[in-house]
């Protein structure tokens, strides 16, 4: 009977699909504003990747440490990404999500979700999952561009961004993200670290 109870304790009980529903919403919403600040712009939009590992950093963090378990981060991939492909991005944006969600999981996982260093280079790892299109715009160009004008982007903006976009760009969006991942996770540590003790979050 006990080691039934613990099996179930190893799960996600309702109490943690509601807080993973709601952290994963929020952390949407964060993801959200900070790239969208870049993405109205086609001379700007190579930056929605570096805005939007601005702000979630820090609910990423608490989402771990409400739910030190598999299967949050995952699912906040799964609903970051399937509602930015709803809203017209680019389908790797949805496959990055998905992916970059699995692999921040195990990345945690190492650590029993417990290792806040591990944690952060999770959140560092998710954010590089709007680098998708950009990496498709640099590298097969023609077929990122004939995908976004049938999801009904403006031949304008997709001809601005060919006129702006420069190889060199690509590596820069990179290594722009995880810095800013990196920071923004820093911040999180540094807001949340009363929290972090309370979950037994150690460096």
């Amino acid at each position: 009977m006990s080691g039934i109870s613990q099996k179930n304790n190893k799960g996600m009980t309702i109490k943690d699909m509601v807080t993973t529903g709601i952290f994963a919403a929020l952390c949407f919403v964060l993801i959200m504003l900070g790239g969208a600040v870049f993405g109205v712009n086609p001379v700007l939009t190579f930056a929605v990747p570096i805005g939007s590992a601005l702000l979630a950093g820090p609910v990423f963090l608490l989402l771990i440490a409400k739910v030190p378990k598999n299967g949050p981060l995952i699912i906040t991939g799964i609903v970051t990404g399937a509602i930015l492909f709803a809203t017209g991005m680019h389908w790797t944006t949805d496959i990055g999500y998905i992916l970059m969600g699995i692999v921040a999981n195990y990345i945690a996982a190492a650590g029993g979700f417990k290792k806040i260093r591990l944690n952060i280079i999770a959140y560092m790892v998710f954010s590089l999952a709007g680098v998708g299109p950009y990496a498709t715009f640099f590298l097969a160009r023609d077929t990122f561009m004939s995908y976004m004008i049938k999801k009904g982007t403006e031949q304008d903006y997709l001809d601005t961004m060919t006129n702006t976009g420069q190889m060199w760009m690509l590596p820069a969006i990179i290594i722009g993200t995880l810095l800013v991942a990196f920071i923004s996770g820093l911040i999180g540590k540094w807001l949340l670290n009363k929290q972090f003790e309370k979950a037994g979050i150690t460096v």
